[in-house]
């Protein structure tokens, strides 16, 4: 570890910080329908959307009809890119005469991309056509990333009103999160990176000679635009197969810290949007100190891992730090730095390989998104997730005294409980449930690259990255195979909605709940005891979730002996 590498930590975190209170100022103002600055230019298209649409903005939903309608959205999201995977081949914007993508593989893709997931069991520059790049997946990036935004703002609504049902219009929150936060900044921070050297192109691969006389394709395209919106929303599906780590989508040390900024930028503003829209910032601020904690913890023990290196290597001499799957253009902190934050957050990109960090440092990642991402989490998946732990801490802390729990004068009772329960309980089930049964099938075990305890990872890491949504893997391993493909794709739905759909319906019953003044007995949720109080309930019910992974060996075992009985 160096002082240059821990200053380029600070540094990132400050930045975060000084972006919290104008995004969520902005962010508040957008969706509660106020004026901001951009409003003469992007009114008259938001009306016309609505004319078009049919949408009345004025006109509220209840959680149950904000969830239908959120789900039919997705539904017709996921047909649209299904259909465009598999008729890519006829369709224009295709130099490099792309061929259709499998069924299963398409399958995969278009529940991963509505998912804010981004799995990519493919290469991207040898699979997809530019049209399927821009119209499919970028298309989906901004939607998916929109989505957890709106659910996310729908649950804060929830705790900030009193004796209503309505939560919100999922129809009006989609279009201005897009019109009013999304692409105002994904433009110039894809004119950025367009100057930084990421190509922005319609015009075919290049064909170059090499100094050494041959011929090589370089593949390029209409990448800015999709990087942008790949680590604004919290995407990560790269253009290239190698993601953020290729040049072409991540060419300096420059554009890595940018884009590390973007995907922390707006899951942090939405805690200042609580803070604003619950009447108390402290309130936005004591949740963001949750995150920066559990944050900042998990650089320290990566950074430090990676920088100590391997134990074999260092007794032959070969100092220095792990360097294995790391770009030298990004170098230790960068890397460890990049690895912690897109799995805090559920971006999934990737500037190095997982797969080659050290034991301790490839755990803090797989950790992050076991915890459920509410390490900032995903645009907004990461702030409901987050509540969803307060509810269940806040909860605890009513038991020890003997007092109905309250947080922000609004009551936490059996219902909320269950739901906070529901979607938690979700993630283990899923990614415990598949590596079980992926550890005793050959045919998925054919898929391993490295047998034994990191292949068990490898397989761990798959579906605790679908389940999360994250996106990022242990490459080690090949994905792209009708087993994997599928239950990858129901980890990915699973983890995705039946995660929403209980924040909605806990963001109803709030709703509908009076407002309770503080009294001598309320617990203070805006100081350090509340802070204690969370990460403690997130470690504990975190950990009770994912130290089961620890006990799959007997119990694969057990099935395998189970399975030869049978069969």
């Amino acid at each position: 570890m160096t002082l240059v590498g821990w200053a380029q930590i600070a540094l990132f975190c400050a930045v975060v910080i000084a972006l919290v209170k104008p995004l969520g100022w902005y962010m508040t103002r957008v969706f509660s329908g106020e004026r901001t600055f951009l409003s003469p230019v992007l009114r008259p298209i938001e009306n016309a959307l609505y004319k078009v649409s049919g949408v009345n903005e004025r006109s509220e939903q209840d959680w149950l009809t904000y969830a239908v309608s959120m789900l039919i959205f997705h539904i017709g999201g996921f047909l649209i890119l299904y259909v465009l995977l598999r008729t890519q081949g006829f369709l224009p914007f295709n130099p490099q005469g792309m061929t259709a993508v499998a069924p299963d593989l398409s399958f995969n893709t278009a529940v991963s991309f509505i998912t804010n997931t981004n799995w990519q069991n493919y290469g991207g520059e040898t699979t997809v056509s530019y049209l399927t790049q821009m119209l499919g997946l970028t298309h989906q990036n901004y939607l998916s990333a929109a989505t957890g935004i709106v659910v996310a703002i729908a649950l804060i609504r929830g705790f900030a009103r009193a004796s209503t049902r309505n939560i919100g219009n999922f129809w009006v929150d989609i279009t201005r999160c897009t019109l009013y936060v999304l692409l105002p900044i994904c433009i110039p921070l894809t004119l950025f990176l367009v100057w930084d050297g990421i190509p922005q192109t319609l015009g075919a691969y290049v064909d170059a000679t090499t100094l050494e006389g041959g011929k090589q394709t370089i593949a390029v395209g209409p990448v800015a635009s999709q990087v942008a919106i790949k680590m604004l929303g919290t995407n990560g599906g790269g253009f290239f197969n190698a993601n953020a780590a290729h040049p072409f989508e991540n060419p300096t040390a420059f554009s890595n810290f940018v884009q590390m900024v973007a995907i922390f930028a707006l899951g942090a503003a939405l805690t200042n949007v609580f803070g604003r829209m619950v009447g108390n910032q402290k309130q936005g601020w004591a949740i963001l100190w949750v995150m920066g904690v559990l944050f900042i913890a998990g650089v320290a023990v990566c950074y430090w891992a990676e920088a100590a290196g391997v134990t074999g290597l260092n007794e032959l001499g070969l100092t220095g730090g792990n360097m294995e799957g790391k770009e030298v253009r990004f170098g230790l902190s960068a890397s460890a730095l990049f690895a912690v934050v897109t799995t805090a957050a559920s971006c999934g990109a990737v500037n190095a390989m997982h797969d080659s960090f050290t034991a301790l440092g490839g755990m803090i990642p797989m950790i992050n998104m076991q915890l459920g991402e509410i390490i900032v989490g995903g645009v907004g998946a990461g702030f409901y997730g987050m509540l969803i732990f307060i509810v269940i801490a806040i909860f605890v802390a009513g038991l020890m005294v003997g007092r109905t729990p309250e947080y922000v004068g609004k009551k936490i009772e059996a219902k909320e409980v269950k739901m906070a329960m529901l979607a938690i309980l979700v993630l283990p089930l899923m990614y415990l449930g598949f590596t079980a049964v992926a550890s005793v099938l050959p045919s998925a075990l054919a898929s391993i690259a490295n047998p034994g305890p990191h292949g068990f990872s490898e397989m761990l890491y798959l579906y605790t990255s679908s389940t999360a949504n994250n996106g990022s893997a242990f490459a080690g391993i090949t994905g792209n195979t009708p087993f994997y493909n599928i239950t990858g794709a129901i980890a990915m739905f699973v983890g995705r909605f039946f995660m929403i759909v209980p924040a909605l319906a806990i963001a109803g019953s709030m709703a509908e709940k009076k407002t309770v003044p503080p009294s001598a007995g309320t617990f203070p949720t805006t100081g350090g005891l509340f802070v204690g109080m969370v990460i403690g309930v997130i470690l504990i019910v975190g950990g009770l979730t994912f130290f089961p992974a620890l006990a799959l060996g007997p119990i694969v075992e057990q099935i395998s002996m189970t399975r030869n009985m049978l069969f």
